[in-house]
């Protein structure tokens, strides 16, 4: 497994609404799907990932309900809401644009530049 990968700014609100769209989880239970996807390699701050995730729910893009966890304890699991799966579409695109941008200007030659 590689090294740990600081957090870009702005991209852990894309991986909430992803790990969210994936099936409704708790909020914990977003946090370690994130970091099971992602191998370990991330390394999100809890109370910067609960401010996202109260943000986005607050935004409509997620919506909680209440519920029993696995272990018989109350938590609030989240879903996706369709103005969240417009959103997660909609950054998406944005990202895979700002990587092909990246990787252009990454990829040119001495000469080109």
């Amino acid at each position: 497994m590689g090294d740990k990968v600081d957090l870009l700014q702005g991209t852990l609100e894309i991986l909430i609404l992803k790990s969210v769209s994936l099936g409704a989880l708790h909020g914990y239970g977003i946090l370690l799907r994130i970091q099971q996807i992602s191998q370990g390699r991330l390394e999100i701050p809890q109370g910067s990932f609960y401010v996202a995730l109260y943000r986005l729910e607050h935004r409509g893009l997620i919506k909680g309900e209440w519920g029993e966890s696995e272990n018989n304890r109350r938590a609030k699991f989240y879903k996706l809401t369709a103005a969240g799966q417009k959103q997660l579409k909609k950054e998406t695109e944005k990202w895979a644009e700002m990587t092909n941008v990246v990787d252009s200007v990454l990829g040119a030659t001495a000469e080109a530049l």
